[in-house]
């Protein structure tokens, strides 16, 4: 008779272990603040391209798509960061509209104070300093006043949606500008905006026989500008926020400023650089607008800043702040871009809808993502 020393495990032993390996896994997934906003677009691309016959995903829907997806995206990533700091910008829309009023009455009409004709450039620049130094103003103001940020941002809202309305009125005698020359056609500044990229996919594309407009021809040559600029503002605010000591600056704003301060965190600084990046976000936006279409108007940007809190929201952003995921910005945007779109590929959805699914979506996102706040802080 032999005596053994290795240890056996019984096979309940293994199964028990196994289950709580897999429960683990299962709750490290849960935890993750984008994990609901990618489930949610995953129903609803399928939804859409069963919906639409694949139409939402030909190569004109697809590029139409990602115009609207762009646009959302590059405000929704400013307000996320925004929020993940404990603040709220409600004047991104009107922020939007101003900056577009300023590059379009440049262009038109030239620069300030009789200097001579603006360039898209010039108009450019001098737009975004301005807005740069409204969101400086308006982070001061949250920063030295204790006001709360959605208040102080609701009155910048209403004051510059009536000093674009006024300006307008002033000096183009309209509320539109339109018929702007090209500026893509003659400046390669204008072009970056208002232009065409990754060309290389649809001509891969149609090398591989699809892509084909009636007469056999290529369809589609680019996706417009503005989803590049989405892509850089996306992958920059990836990096902060998870690889440098600003984005640990910004998180620990959000869950406790007073303690951060305490720890040496230049809480004052970062807040006021956020509402600065949102200005940014917002002059993008409208840059991209104005030298695609060469128009602008009072009333662009209308209710801007509330989607793209619907859309931080849904991807997992705390409207405590604290916590939140860029990439789940990216799915909100996608799901939202998508849903907005879907009245022109499937005729019989009234566009109303769209406003029934945000509120529908926004509210359950509230509901889960209060859920994994408190699986992480234990209940608190």
């Amino acid at each position: 008779m032999t005596n053994s020393t290795t240890p056996t495990t019984s096979s309940s032993g293994r199964t028990e272990a196994d289950r709580l390996q897999k429960g683990s896994r299962l709750s490290a997934l849960v935890r993750h603040p984008e994990i609901g906003s990618f489930v949610v677009m995953v129903v609803v691309i399928i939804a859409i391209a069963i919906a639409s016959n694949g139409n939402a995903f030909n190569p004109l829907g697809l590029k139409n798509n990602f115009s609207i997806i762009a646009q959302f995206g590059i405000i929704a990533t400013g307000a996320c960061l925004l929020m993940i700091a404990g603040d709220f910008d409600l004047s991104i829309g009107s922020m939007i509209g101003f900056a577009g009023m300023s590059m379009s009455m440049m262009l038109k009409w030239g620069l300030p104070f009789g200097l001579g004709p603006a360039t898209p450039l010039t108009a450019f620049a001098l737009t975004l300093v301005m807005t740069l130094a409204i969101g400086w103003l308006i982070g001061n103001i949250v920063v030295r006043s204790r006001l709360s940020s959605f208040i102080v941002t609701l009155a910048f809202l209403f004051f510059l949606r009536g000093l674009t309305e006024v300006c307008f009125r002033i000096i183009n005698k309209s509320t539109q500008i339109s018929g702007l020359p090209d500026f893509k056609e003659t400046s390669w500044f204008a072009n970056l905006f208002g232009g065409e990229v990754f060309g290389w996919f649809y001509d891969f594309w149609f090398m591989l026989g699809g892509n084909l407009n009636r007469a056999g021809n290529q369809w589609v040559y680019g996706f417009d500008a503005r989803v590049l600029w989405w892509l850089i503002v996306v992958v920059v605010a990836y990096v902060v926020l998870s690889r440098t000591q600003a984005g640990n600056w910004i998180f620990a704003t959000g869950d406790n400023a007073e303690s951060a301060r305490a720890n040496g965190v230049p809480v004052d600084k970062v807040r006021i650089s956020l509402f600065m990046f949102t200005a940014f976000c917002a002059t993008l936006f409208a840059a991209c607008q104005v030298f695609e279409t060469n128009t602008a108007d009072a009333a662009k940007g209308n209710l801007k800043e509330l989607e793209a809190i619907a859309i931080a929201v849904v991807g997992g952003t705390l409207m405590t702040g604290g916590f939140g995921s860029v990439l789940g910005v990216v799915f909100g945007a996608i799901t939202f871009g998508l849903v907005a779109n879907a009245v022109f590929f499937i005729p019989s959805i009234d566009g109303s809808y769209y406003r029934v699914f945000v509120g529908v979506v926004l509210l359950t996102a509230v509901f889960l993502n209060e859920n994994v706040r408190k699986r992480i802080t234990g209940g608190l």
